[in-house]
Parts: C-alpha cells; sequence; structure tokens
C-alpha cells in the first residue's frame, strides 16, 4: 500500500527535557529498587512532571537543578516516570508555582516572543485569549500594543498593558492549566 502524499503529517522532534528542578523529595514505597528516596521534578523546557531517581549516596535539595539528559548524569540515576499534576505532593505543587517563575524570567525573551507572535487558533478564539487576564476587549488592546511596537520585556508589556500587570505570572498560569489538562491547546507543554 503507498503512503498517501496528501495525508503526510508533519512530525516535529522529539524535544527532550536536558534539566529538571527538583520540587520535592519523597519517600519511595516501591521494592523494586534500592533508594529510598525519589525526587518529583519539573523538566525545563517541556515542564514535563517527573519522578526521578537519585544516584546512591546522592542527597538531592528542592529547587536543585539536576541534568536528565542523554549524557553522563551526576546526580540522577534514571528517570522512573512521567507525573500528572495530580501525583504531586502538596509541598511539589505549592513549588511549582515558584519554580516556574524562575524558569519563566530565565526565559523572558521566548515569552516574550510569545505575545508578540500569537495566532488566532480559530475564526472566533485567539491564543492569547488562553492567558489568563486576556478577554476579547483587553485581546484587542493587547494587539493593537504589539502593532504599534513589538513587545521587548515583561515589564514593558506591563507598561503598555496595564490589565496585564504581571505577565509572567499569567504564564505561569497557563502552563498550570496545561498540566491539569483544562483544555486541548498546548502552547508551553508537550502532551502526555
Amino acid at each position: 500500500m503507498r503512503p498517501n502524499r496528501f495525508n503526510k503529517a508533519k512530525e516535529k522532534p522529539l524535544v527532550k527535557d536536558e534539566y529538571a528542578i527538583v520540587l520535592d523529595i519523597v519517600l519511595n514505597d516501591s521494592n523494586s529498587f534500592k533508594n529510598d528516596e525519589l525526587a518529583q521534578a519539573i523538566g525545563v523546557t517541556t515542564y514535563s512532571l517527573l519522578e526521578l531517581v537519585p544516584k546512591e549516596e546522592v542527597i538531592l535539595k528542592n529547587g536543585q537543578r539536576v541534568y536528565i539528559g542523554d549524557g553522563k548524569r551526576d546526580e540522577i540515576q534514571f528517570i522512573r516516570k512521567s507525573l500528572k499534576i495530580e501525583d504531586l505532593t502538596g509541598s511539589a505543587r505549592n513549588e511549582l508555582v515558584y519554580t516556574l517563575g524562575d524558569i519563566i524570567q530565565e526565559k523572558e525573551g521566548q515569552f516574550v516572543q510569545f505575545f508578540n507572535l500569537a495566532g488566532p487558533i480559530s475564526l472566533r478564539k485567539h491564543s492569547l485569549e488562553l492567558v489568563h487576564g486576556i478577554g476579547k476587549k483587553h485581546l484587542k488592546d493587547l494587539l493593537e500594543e504589539r502593532q504599534v511596537k513589538p513587545f521587548e520585556s515583561f515589564e514593558d508589556i506591563s507598561n503598555r498593558c496595564s490589565f496585564l500587570p504581571k505577565p509572567q505570572e499569567a504564564i505561569a498560569q497557563r502552563i498550570i492549566d496545561e498540566l491539569e489538562g483544562n483544555d486541548d491547546f498546548k502552547f508551553f507543554t508537550r502532551r502526555q
């Protein structure tokens, strides 16, 4: 059977996290391996929630950045599994908000570009409407502002769009919404 040349979906290369940030340390309830502790973490590229097994004699701390890529790992033995947001401990869930804030601030340029380049997702809905604090009226104002001059920073966005005083918090909430599976649109996270 010949492949249909009209139905070829463009496949994006799978993006993998090279680093993760530890959200919480939990006791291992499985006897399948020796480690007494596991780490709940978030990937800094795909925002995947992960359960990590540290190497023996390694003590991880909340907020620690660890290498989880394909190369030699110093702290992490292996990634045990992907987690859903409801699998996180209360502590990890609380830490998630602060950790996302740090990651977003570190990648400010990437997120500012989202505000500059985001487009409609249908005839009736714009991508930016899925960001907390942006409705139809505010969307119109934001689009007019970015047409005058592209946004340069979070501060620029908040100065020119008073309805969005903390764009980084709106982005963090959007990422949490995506992790919770609140709708089908994924701008920042990978489908699990």
